[in-house]
């Protein structure tokens, strides 16, 4: 335990200290930031994280074999969410914490057309083996049009089956995904939906309150790990902004105050 005190209080001290070099005055007490920064070394550095992510490709790989084994009446597909779910962008989380900010559309734009995150372990093993068996795989992610350079050049640049831009589905004029599901659901059978946010799966989640989303959780708990795979993203989502109410332009010192008003404790 002695050891874990020591790597938190350097890792939230290290966090100021970068902060105080840029020239940022920041508190030191900035729970989205350092928090952010915590959890992104869980996303880094836990075996526990990339088993998680194994667990839910190991799952997959069974459904798909599943599904192969069944008569359809159209051709198969996956839809997949991108960040956190296909590619790692927790380089860009610590950048914007070391300095003490949370998420920024410019500088997420910046960071996405670099076109260097990582992959999710297991992630494109598992698309790879579903495209070998005549599986469409397609790419539904919320990143902006002017994204899509750089996103497609992420994903040619590990072999991302089915990789180009009629597969590459980009946020237009609503974040609800609802909509382009069931356009792809037209022509295809969707066997598999994979996201980091419950959004990524149903409608039922789109911009709920947390105790609803919970219940939804509840009521949908058959199609996780059957058609619903979900990967760990601790470090941003709909869980977070749920909290917000979806106000996500409140300060860090109003963010702080809302996480612990409903935080348990005893």
């Amino acid at each position: 335990m002695k050891k874990y005190f020591i790597l938190i209080t350097a890792l939230v001290l290290g966090c100021t200290t970068a902060r105080q070099q840029n020239g940022n005055a920041v508190s030191s007490q900035n729970l989205t930031a350092d928090g952010k920064l915590f959890t992104a070394l869980f996303q880094q550095r836990a075996a526990e994280y990339k088993a998680l992510c194994f667990q839910a490709f190991n799952i997959a790989h069974i459904r798909v074999d599943e599904a192969l084994t069944q008569p359809q009446s159209k051709p198969l597909a996956i839809v997949t969410d991108i960040d956190e779910t296909v590619l790692d962008n927790s380089a860009y989380d610590v950048k914007q914490s070391l300095q003490g900010k949370d998420y920024e559309q410019k500088s997420w734009e910046e960071w996405t057309g670099l076109a260097k995150a990582d992959t999710v372990p297991g992630a494109l093993p598992f698309l790879k083996y579903a495209s070998s068996k005549g599986i469409k795989i397609f790419y539904l992610t919320n990143r902006a049009e002017a994204e899509r350079k750089g996103t497609l050049a992420n994903l040619v640049r590990f072999d991302f089956p089915d990789a180009v831009n009629e597969n590459l589905i980009l946020k237009q004029s609503v974040s609800s995904k609802e909509s382009r599901r069931q356009a792809i659901a037209e022509k295809y059978n969707i066997i598999m939906l994979m996201g980091d946010n419950l959004a990524d799966f149903s409608a039922l989640f789109d911009k709920k309150p947390s105790d609803e989303r919970v219940k939804n959780t509840y009521a949908s708990a058959a199609d996780f790990g059957k058609r619903f795979i979900v990967l760990p993203n601790p470090v941003y989502g709909d869980w977070e902004a749920s909290v917000y109410q979806y106000n996500m332009k409140l300060k860090a010192a109003q963010k702080d105050s809302v996480i612990k008003s409903v935080l348990k404790s005893y």
